[in-house]
């Protein structure tokens, strides 16, 4: 893919999640990607884009779907990467990229909740990384300490025993907010 239209993929991406009610979620996408690279320094085009919006209708209010219409956290989180993969789709073929790709990311974002092959478990590793990277403290400031600990608990035994440490690692500037990590993921 040339240069170009990976600025214009990026460009639209950004725009989009720029308009999200939540102010950390551009973070976390730049976040993911660079958690992506970390993690698989070759990523691929595919994986790349997919990192970048996997959560991507948070932007769009039109289009967002809500926790509270599902009965569990998981249905909606399945829910929400489907809708995502959806979103992009639409976008990619309007920006003309070629099928092989659009495909590839619709089913890396698809899966980007629950991993499965190789790509997506990189995919879903790197977004919890980073949720706890950068999302979390916003997160906390806005959900609480018992909500932020379901949450922290739920997304901790998403990753593999190898990269664990990345969370107990973080340094994070408010102690009760480390505490309540470290308490959450018996660290």
């Amino acid at each position: 893919m040339d240069n170009a239209l990976m600025g214009r993929i990026n460009s639209k991406i950004d725009s989009i999640i720029a308009g999200s009610p939540y102010p950390e979620d551009a973070f976390h996408a730049i976040n993911t990607l660079e958690w992506v690279l970390k993690l698989a320094p070759d990523a691929d085009t595919a994986l790349q884009i997919a990192a970048l919006g996997h959560d991507i209708e948070r932007g769009m209010e039109e289009r967002c779907i809500h926790a509270a219409h599902y009965e569990t956290f998981d249905e909606y989180k399945q829910a929400h990467a489907l809708n995502c993969a959806e979103i992009l789709v639409e976008i990619l073929e309007k920006l003309g990229v070629d099928q092989h790709i659009t495909d590839d990311v619709a089913r890396l974002v698809a899966h980007h909740e629950t991993g499965g092959n190789e790509r997506e478990e990189i995919l879903k590793n790197a977004d919890v990384i980073s949720f706890f990277h950068v999302s979390l403290p916003l997160y906390y400031d806005r959900r609480g300490p018992e909500i932020t600990r379901k949450r922290c608990v739920w997304g901790y035994k998403k990753l593999p025993e190898n990269l664990k440490h990345y969370i107990t690692d973080i340094d994070f500037i408010d102690e009760d907010l480390r505490t309540l990590v470290m308490n959450s993921i018996g660290a």
